[in-house]
């Protein structure tokens, strides 16, 4: 018996053939987002990029999926970046100072000893000011969404106690590749030499470098304290994290699909800067119970030796916007 033309079989043909439409068509309306970073699973970033996947997906009601690869399962900071660039990774976020080697003005709250606190750091991160810096990226064809928090950077070491400037005479510390930290470790004593962050730990362990400097966030959840029991609160340089989207992606969304991202990403940031400070306070108290040795030395010195380093970068970062940033910082204190 031929069945090809029984009307019931038709009539589900039909209805199973619309469904299957309907259903490509759901899935084709889906906007993924890749969102790359390096840090581990138990970092500030993770935590924030699942905040930030969770109102996305919640706002757009899924039509905007977050997938969040952590631990650098997509490439180093440079490669996400260059991802985000070519189109091919949709989101990143990275300290401020790998930005800068994109856009050399993205580096200026690295100068040493800009900021006295976060929350003076923080003002200047949501200031038109700093909304100019970040608006430059454009030019290598990526939006800065919100400056996520990461923290003043502070010293480790396996040799001694920082107490006083003279004692970080001589030490070799590693460095991301950061022309300011570099300039700044040179004009407290140090010898700073750069080297990509998945070869930090062993290179400390085996004693290729004396220190490291990074914040205190970091310090903790990579396990620096395992392999450098001296840790000293330096606080020499502030960086955040700037979270930049693919122009080439933005541009493929509807502005109620942009709206919904833009107030992701500055909701996560809210979240973000109180997370980060309450686990700083955490964190140096369980690395003094794991053995650190935690100093805070007396910065006068280190703010006197590092002011040379504001004025080798002028070339850089442009007399007119150092000055606007100085006032800025000025108005901050008087406040």
């Amino acid at each position: 018996m031929y069945i090809g033309t029984h009307p019931y079989v038709a009539i589900v043909s039909v209805m199973v053939t619309v469904s299957l439409l309907a259903g490509s068509c759901r899935t084709e309306k889906v906007k993924v987002i890749k969102f790359s970073h390096v840090g581990p699973l138990e970092d500030a970033r993770q935590v924030t990029a699942l905040k930030f996947k969770e109102i996305v997906e919640a706002r757009s009601k899924g039509q905007i999926r977050v997938e969040v690869y952590y631990g650098a399962q997509l490439g180093g900071d440079r490669d996400a970046i260059e991802g985000v660039r070519l189109g091919t990774i949709q989101m990143t976020t990275a300290g401020a100072g790998i930005f800068s080697n994109f856009e050399p003005k993205m580096g200026i709250t690295a100068l040493p000893y800009l900021f006295e606190s976060l929350e003076q750091a923080w003002a200047f991160n949501d200031s038109d000011t700093n909304a100019r810096v970040d608006e430059l990226l454009g030019k290598q064809k990526m939006r800065v969404l919100a400056n996520w928090e990461n923290g003043f950077r502070c010293l480790t070491n396996s040799v001694k106690p920082i107490e006083h400037l003279d004692d970080l005479k001589g030490l070799k510390i590693r460095t991301p590749e950061n022309p300011v930290i570099l300039a700044t470790l040179k004009a407290l004593g140090a010898n700073g030499s750069p080297l990509p962050w998945a070869e930090v730990y062993m290179a400390l362990q085996q004693g290729i470098f004396d220190g490291q400097e990074n914040p205190i966030h970091i310090i903790f959840n990579q396990k620096i304290y395992e392999v450098q029991k001296h840790l000293a609160l330096t606080h020499h340089i502030y960086e955040p994290m700037p979270v930049v989207i693919s122009e080439q992606f933005w541009a493929g969304l509807s502005a109620e699909e942009q709206a919904i991202i833009q107030d992701a990403a500055t909701r996560a940031q809210t979240f973000n800067r109180q997370y980060i400070k309450t686990q700083t306070e955490q964190m140096l108290e369980q690395m003094k119970q794991k053995g650190v040795l935690v100093t805070s030395p007396d910065l006068t010195g280190f703010r006197e030796a590092t002011a040379s380093v504001h004025e080798q970068f002028t070339g850089v970062f442009g007399k007119e916007l150092i000055d606007e940033v100085y006032g800025f910082v000025k108005r901050g204190k008087l406040d």
